[in-house]
């Protein structure tokens, strides 16, 4: 990919451990958007409440998760991060206290739209990894980072209905908010001092995420790329729990819920996209790894009656569809070192607005033709993704 900032020589800051500790800071971060998912059947019973207004829960934590990458991640880039990162993780820490302690689901929805709001510490280690690793070894780094934010959505559904049913739903927010304490803590305590890379006011910095788009042609193919490859990956595993739960499998959700580790195999096998990158094949197995998925649903769309070939399409689409985002996201990173913060605010929301695009389309497709809908439209969007891919080869 070509970049605009070529005078980027950081020195390798980032440890072993560190990185460790970015990964495993960034899961946990980002696992508070999904503690409540499996807990609502729990949460809407103790307040007497209704199976809809506890639905809200997950989706005003969602609306403020959004908020919080467009109007808080940027800072990243004008601010000292060895302040800001443990400051929000503290923000994070009373919100979720005030979830645990909440004395009615109003209060509970407004804890947890903050929550969304202040859990976006993970989104700001993520560039920060990027700054602070060399350049030999940042795609590396970066990829380790992000895949234990993404172990972290995978777990925290299935530690979280652990604890609720040992000790209660309130539980599970107490918990977290001693976590973040502790990470903010270790955190505050672990970055090492890096000057903010640029100053401007906040209108201006939010403005410029508008110019940056503008501007580079690359960041729009990417985003638009990576946008539609988290669609698709939307679309297979929100129509998954439907199809799982229906005949001829039927499975409780406890079943439905072990599928997610299958996902695992995502996050771990991906890690060699950095690999791939840094050996200037970013392009070609980003080619590829659109092809696998395209290949992989059709397979899902012909097999939907055996649990052996969904097995293997959870693993290979989860496999693809890494590659891809770890590829766009290193391609970005490279772009600017200033920028690094507000680029990683592009492309979570890119990713987000796909993502909901998907869940959309799941909404609308199955009542029309069930999960073989659903698998020809993500056919239909990995054929826009390769076409998308090929006319960027310029670009690339």
């Amino acid at each position: 990919m070509s970049t605009t900032d070529k005078t980027d020589s950081t020195p390798q800051l980032m440890s072993r451990g560190l990185t460790l500790l970015f990964a495993v800071a960034g899961g946990a971060a980002v696992g508070n958007l999904y503690w409540s998912q499996p807990l609502l059947e729990f949460i809407a019973r103790d307040f007497q409440s209704s199976a809809a207004t506890a639905g809200w829960l997950v989706t005003l934590t969602q609306i403020g998760y959004v908020l919080g990458i467009l109007l808080v991640v940027p800072l990243g880039d004008v601010l000292n991060r060895k302040r800001v990162v443990p400051l929000i993780l503290l923000c994070s820490a009373v919100a979720l206290a005030v979830c645990a302690a909440a004395p009615s689901i109003v209060v509970l929805q407004a804890a947890l739209f903050a929550v969304g709001l202040s859990t976006v510490a993970g989104q700001l280690l993520v560039p920060l990894a990027g700054d602070l690793a060399g350049p030999g070894a940042r795609v590396k780094v970066v990829g380790t980072v992000t895949a234990g934010m993404l172990t972290g959505i995978l777990l925290s559904r299935t530690i979280s209905g652990f604890i609720a049913g040992l000790l209660g739903w309130r539980a599970v927010y107490i918990v977290a908010a001693i976590a973040a304490v502790v990470f903010a803590v270790v955190l505050r305590r672990a970055i090492p001092q890096l000057e903010p890379k640029t100053s401007m006011p906040y209108a201006a910095l939010l403005a410029s995420l508008g110019t940056i788009l503008a501007q580079h042609r690359m960041i729009r193919w990417t985003l638009l790329l990576g946008a539609t490859a988290f669609a698709v990956f939307t679309m297979f595993w929100t129509s998954l729990t439907f199809l799982l739960s229906a005949a001829p499998f039927s499975y409780p959700v406890p079943v439905i819920g072990l599928f997610g580790l299958a996902g695992l195999a995502g996050v771990i096998t991906a890690q060699r996209a950095g690999w791939l990158y840094n050996r200037g094949w970013g392009f070609p197995a980003t080619g590829a790894a659109w092809a696998a998925t395209l290949l992989t649903l059709v397979a899902a769309a012909l097999g939907a009656g055996s649990v052996v070939i969904i097995i293997l399409a959870v693993i290979v689409i989860d496999i693809a569809i890494q590659v891809i985002n770890r590829i766009n996201q290193a391609s970005l990173f490279e772009v600017s070192h200033e920028a690094r913060s507000r680029l990683n605010t592009l492309f979570v929301t890119g990713n987000f607005i796909g993502g909901a695009a998907g869940s959309a389309a799941v909404a609308v497709l199955w009542p029309i033709g069930g999960w073989t809908a659903i698998m020809v439209a993500g056919s239909g969007l990995c054929l826009f993704g390769l076409l998308l891919w090929w006319l960027g080869r310029r670009t690339a």
